[in-house]
């Protein structure tokens, strides 16, 4: 690896390299220079530096190279100028998107190039080829080879950056727009596959921001604005998902947005509930989950009535309508009857999540929620005035279906009101957050309900009824369907009945056991015998009933009021407590919250001012602080350009510190204040146009009628006057043309006699003309056949060469490999060589390691029996010992090379000679004069004892261990360890 003094003589060096076409090394030069742990400070050319990287990653397609680059620059920049690394990643997408375009139109343009060379030929040799080969067509080969790697790539860049930025709290906006650009890259390519992915994705990402919730950049999803970002990302996934029929992906979308909901404990906007709901509709229709789906639609409709203020009456009757249908289009009997106990669980469950999803309620407890059900969807219609809304066709539907007893004309009288309301629906106002609704998709369901309803009421009517009667009195199917649909009634106990196709009749019958008649039986024969018992012994007196009651009536008012007071006093207490409670837990959870909120900002700062005393805080905030006040210098002149204001100094107040951010929030701010000016004006405007059209029609309606009666008039006249011309026009020309026969007829014998000559004349001319062209196709085919025979020919003879040139190739690829394995084997003979040589090295180090051990312990016997007496015994260690300690902790490692003055002697274990950096420090020992013939860093072209001892042992290349590091391919190091010119100057040239 290249070690650069500054980074901007990386960058040169790599604008070199690919001046030559050498993009691969000048890609691993910054890479280097990216990954290496001395560049760890955020300077100005790193960013230059990472563009330029960035650029080539693109170029070469190296997505993980890229990658790598991008971890280590967010390293570098999160604390210091993370606006940096935003900048880098939104150039890195631009590029790939770039290049992904640029691909695509090129597969375009090829496909519509006109390159042909015969123009009476179909295809071409080559295509037909192929084509027989790869069963693929020119379109799907061009995109094999141009589209498809850029799309992958791009599909490679959008995963990147979402992984780099998922934990990072600076870069919401970037995180949230890269999402949405991948999720209009899989929309617009119809990428099904890569859509899930990216979903999971970011449920991912989601699930481990919860879960690692002490990280130190975390971003906090309580704040307003992170988390209007994550709902926002949430929606325009569930909007793709639908749009591309992902059915099964939007219902987990609606379950991730009702999750983050739940996590944070607050209610989206209306606008975004309303696409919620409509979405919610859509996938619970296309499941045939049509009691959820009217729910979605009630709370759909009391969304658009309570918050959207502009919503005509038309639209509002629409959705109305919309509602009601749905809710009728629910089967009017229980799916769970004769269900197991496990079903029923379930299927509880089932309906307690749906209703989580539907009712959006977070504070409520599943056991007190109602049960979802369609008689109760039915009076909550009512209740709320959602009937009062509708048209006049529902109501009157609804009236029949739900209210009516019509056993005969039940179908006959329901069915017009079908068809006018499959006309109904469409576009709605713009006014509306929907953008359309359809009646008619209910139609189906509806015709059901009235089969279901017209065979509940018969069978309650008749005992038995004839198959040719009951078809008549139902159009909507014929018998196989309504029998299909009575099957799946009587199955669920909604009406009994059986039928008899040998008598051609439909018997019917009970539900069951405990049918109404049944159920009452005890009741209807205890009140015939008092009735029995009442005409034997007749009462003597008959009193007055309301004389007894009149009495207690008073107690019993008094009593019913009290009671009635102290149960509404109980349920005041009860939502006083209970409000009381839920204000305790929002308190406890706010102070929980603030406590939390500090201790992690007490953490932070103590870490912020640990690391800025570190690294040199005030000339990185004053940079910092420079180019921020220059930037919104130039942004505020960019402002004072657009609004054309002139004269006034720069409105920079000395007080208040301007920045970047809040420059654009103020621009962004004043552009969507002018956007709602103009959108107000024009719908002002064409609310006024409206009325002018309007009132313009109603004027010129009654003169367009005048005048076209006054046109008919006239053309009647017109009409009967040209058709006397004609009639006497015609009578003129039939005489003259009776004229004209008589004289023509005499020269009919004459004109029989030409047309015969010219015939026999024109048949002759023919055949010789058919014979001539006969010998001129025959002549055609025979040169066209020598033509076949000699590209035939020319066919076998390109053919045998280009064998002859493939097995010439393979035979000197053959010959290459296996001089390559030659001088591979040579190597690993020569590798190992060198390491018995550096193994010897090693053992005389540690003899003479060992040696020098034992003499400087035998000092240090010596220094202590020197000692008098323990009174004058010194506080600190004795300078001796110290020199002593101090030589043996500089003492090389057991791969270093020892000195001479370091095997032997009493005196010279403390001082070392000038020479001992040059042979036992970390620095590396300098190069003969000869090593700049074949490069730096290497040892020459003959490898001597101290050549490979300054290579293998301490001092050397790779540090204090004796071992050769992991052989890796560095570029330019083509044989592993080594460098390039230490050991590719052995090697012959020109292979």
């Amino acid at each position: 690896m290249s070690t650069f003094a500054k980074p901007e003589n990386a960058l040169k060096r790599a604008e070199e390299l690919i001046n030559v076409g050498q993009k691969q090394d000048a890609l691993q030069a910054l890479h280097d220079l990216i990954t290496s742990k001395r560049y760890r400070a955020w300077q100005k050319p790193l960013e230059r530096i990472m563009f330029k990287y960035v650029e080539l990653c693109v170029d070469l397609r190296r997505g993980r190279f890229a990658k790598d680059g991008l971890i280590q620059y967010r390293i570098v920049c999160q604390q210091v100028n993370v606006t940096s690394l935003e900048e880098v990643i939104k150039h890195f997408m631009h590029l790939s998107t770039e290049k992904a375009e640029q691909a695509r139109s090129q597969s375009q343009a090829l496909e519509e190039a006109l390159d042909v060379d015969d123009l009476e030929a179909d295809k071409r040799p080559e295509d037909l080829m192929l084509s027989y080969v790869s069963g693929e067509k020119g379109k799907d080969r061009s995109d094999r080879e141009l589209v498809t790697p850029w799309f992958k790539f791009l599909w490679e860049t959008y995963r990147t950056v979402l992984e780099i930025l998922r934990n990072n709290s600076k870069l919401e906006a970037l995180y949230a727009m890269t999402a949405h650009r991948a999720f209009q890259f899989c929309k617009q390519y119809k990428r099904t596959t890569e859509f899930r992915r990216l979903c999971e994705i970011i449920r991912n990402h989601l699930s481990n921001l919860n879960k690692y919730r002490d990280q130190r950049d975390r971003p906090d999803l309580s704040a307003p604005e992170s988390l209007q970002l994550y709902l926002d990302t949430r929606f325009e996934q569930l909007k793709v998902a639908t749009e591309l029929e992902l059915w099964q992906e939007a219902f987990r979308s609606i379950e991730d947005i009702h999750g983050l909901m739940c996590m944070v404990k607050k209610t989206p906007k209306a606008s975004l509930m309303v696409v919620y709901y409509a979405k919610l509709t859509e996938i619970f229709w296309i499941s045939s989950s049509h009691l959820y789906h009217a729910y979605a639609w009630l709370k759909l409709f009391t969304l658009q009535k309570s918050f959207n203020k502009n919503l005509s009456q038309k639209d509002l009757q629409m959705i109305a309508s919309s509602v009601v249908l749905a809710a009728l289009a629910v089967a009017p009997y229980d799916h769970t009857y004769g269900a197991s106990h496990l079903e029923l669980e379930n299927e509880k469950e089932r309906n307690l999540r749906m209703a989580n999803l539907i009712g959006f309620n977070l504070d409520l407890k599943p056991e007190s929620r109602e049960v979802l059900s369609r008689s109760s969807l039915l009076s909550e219609l009512v209740s709320k005035g959602v009937m009062s809304c509708v048209t006049q066709e529902v109501k009157d539907l609804y009236h029949l279906v739900e209210h009516e007893f019509l056993p005969l004309d039940l179908a006959a009288k329901v069915q017009p009101l079908l068809s006018k309301i499959s006309k109904l629906g469409g576009k709605l106002g713009s006014a509306s957050s929907l953008p359309e609704v359809h009646l008619s998709q209910y139609v189906p369901a509806l015709e059901k309900l009235v089969t279901l309803r017209l065979l509940q009421q018969v069978s309650q009517v008749y005992h038995m009824m004839k198959i040719e009667s009951l078809s008549q009195m139902i159009p909507f199917f014929d018998f196989f369907a309504m029998e299909k649909i009575s099957v799946d009634a009587v199955k669920h106990n909604f009406i009994a009945m059986k039928v008899d196709h040998m008598k051609h009749v439909v018997l019917f019958g009970t539900p069951g056991l405990e049918s109404d008649d049944l159920q009452d039986h005890l009741t209807v024969f205890a009140e015939s015998l008092n009735k029995a018992r009442a005409m034997i012994y007749p009462p003597t007196k008959k009193s007055s009933k309301l004389g007894e009651i009149l009495p207690g009536l008073g107690e019993i008012v008094d009593k019913e009021h009290k009671r009635l007071l102290a149960r509404k006093s109980i349920i005041e207490k009860r939502k006083e407590e209970q409000e009381r409670q839920l204000l305790e837990m929002e308190r406890e959870e706010e102070s929980r919250r603030l406590k939390q909120l500090k201790i992690t900002e007490e953490a932070e700062q103590k870490r912020l001012a640990a690391e800025y005393e570190q690294r040199n805080k005030q000339r990185i905030l004053r940079e910092i602080e420079e180019r921020e006040l220059e930037e919104a210098q130039a942004l505020l002149e960019e402002q004072e350009k657009r609004s054309k204001r002139k004269g006034g100094k720069k409105p920079i107040l000395e007080g208040e510190k301007v920045t970047k951010q809040i420059l654009m929030e103020r621009a962004l701010s004043e552009q969507l204040r002018e956007r709602q000016e103009m959108e107000k004006k024009l719908q002002k405007l064409a609310k006024t146009m409206d009325y002018l059209e309007r009132a313009k029609r109603e004027e010129a309606a009654p003169l367009i009628e005048a005048a076209f009666q006054q046109r008919l008039v006239e053309e009647k006249a017109l009409h009967e006057h040209e058709q006397q011309l004609e009639t006497e026009l015609s009578r003129q020309r039939h005489d003259g043309d009776l004229k004209e026969k008589y004289r023509l007829s005499r020269m009919l014998e004459n004109k029989i006699i030409f047309e015969e000559r010219v015939k026999s004349r024109r048949e002759a001319e023919f055949n010789q003309r058919r014979a001539d062209r006969e010998e001129r196709i025959s002549q055609i085919i025979q040169a066209r056949k020598q033509e076949r025979e000699a590209l035939r020919k020319k066919i076998f003879f390109v053919r045998s060469e280009e064998e002859r040139l493939k097995k010439l190739r393979e035979e000197e690829e053959a010959r290459k490999h296996e001089e390559a394995e030659r001088r591979r084997k040579e190597e690993a003979e020569r590798k190992a060589k060198l390491d018995e040589i550096a193994e010897k090295q090693r053992q005389r180090e540690r003899e003479l390691e060992e040696k020098e051990r034992v003499r400087r312990e035998t000092l240090l016997g010596r220094a202590t029996d020197g000692l008098h007496r323990p009174s004058e015994l010194p506080a600190g260690p004795e300078p001796g010992a110290a020199s002593a300690a101090a030589a043996a902790a500089a003492a090389p490692a057991p791969a270093k090379y020892v000195p001479k003055f370091r095997r032997g002697g009493t005196e010279g274990s403390s001082q070392a000679p000038p020479d001992s950096d040059r042979w036992g420090s970390g620095k590396s020992r300098p190069a003969p004069p000869e090593s700049d013939k074949w490069g730096s860093g290497s040892s020459g072209s003959t490898r001597q004892a101290t050549s490979d001892t300054d290579r293998w042992g301490g001092g050397g290349r790779w540090g204090s261990g004796g071992s050769r590091p992991d052989d890796r391919n560095l570029p330019g190091d083509k044989w592993g360890g080594g460098s390039k010119s230490t050991w590719s100057s052995s090697r012959p040239r020109g292979h």
